[in-house]
């Protein structure tokens, strides 16, 4: 469960330089830099978790805050906060915390930040279509892992409005045949977030095992 938690939650700065797409670069390179523009953000997602060869198929809804380098994000009825120093995944059906250094986030961590700026560090890039998500205009771009081997899944697409300029999906497809759908359902940017929003509170979770790396 926390594996997917962590993939799941974990979805903001600094492009790699490696080959791009000439068309997918500019439309990723303005998403970034409206992104860059706010000090806070507010996302709702939902997200389907389903691997067809198995007959498996999970839906969950989450929200997410994030000022900085601080996040807190809640999906099903599990949490993650981070202060930027330190993160805590809370995993209520195992009664466990799990807390890591937050620079140590491994590549396939999915917080909300790294959500909505996913594109920036370590993929390749290419334009796919321009196409419509329900009434909208979006473009259809996809990312590779450069270092392959070292991430279990094989393909990220992103779908980006063209009026907005604005995510609007994410789908990440695993090597296990696994697909993963992330559709944003609200974006608030700058909200007004306390710095108590990311502060971890082990007395608010009595009887929960903290597991530290």
């Amino acid at each position: 469960m926390k594996i997917y938690l962590t993939l799941l939650l974990s979805l903001i700065f600094g492009l790699q330089s490696f080959a791009q797409d000439e068309k997918a670069q500019p439309i990723l390179d303005k998403l970034s830099a409206k992104m860059k523009s706010q000090n806070s953000f507010y996302v709702e997602f939902s997200a389907n978790i389903k691997n067809s060869s198995l007959g498996t198929e999970e839906n969950e809804t989450g929200k997410g805050w994030v000022k900085g380098d601080k996040y807190y994000a809640s999906f099903g009825e599990n949490t993650i906060i981070s202060n930027g120093v330190k993160t805590w995944t809370i995993v209520k059906e195992e009664k466990s915390v799990y807390e890591t250094d937050a620079d140590e986030d491994d590549e396939e961590s999915i917080n909300p930040k790294k959500l909505m700026t996913i594109w920036e560090s370590g993929f390749k890039n290419k334009y796919g279509k321009e196409t419509t998500l329900g009434s909208e205009t979006v473009h259809v771009i996809y990312l590779y892992p450069k270092n392959a081997g070292a991430v279990e899944y094989h393909t990220i697409v992103l779908y980006i409005s063209k009026t907005s300029n604005e995510l609007k999906k994410v789908v990440m497809k695993m090597k296990d045949g696994t697909v993963m759908t992330y559709k944003l359902t609200k974006f608030e940017a700058n909200p007004e977030i306390s710095d108590s929003k990311f502060v971890f509170d082990v007395k608010k979770y009595p009887g929960y095992t903290v597991i530290r790396d």
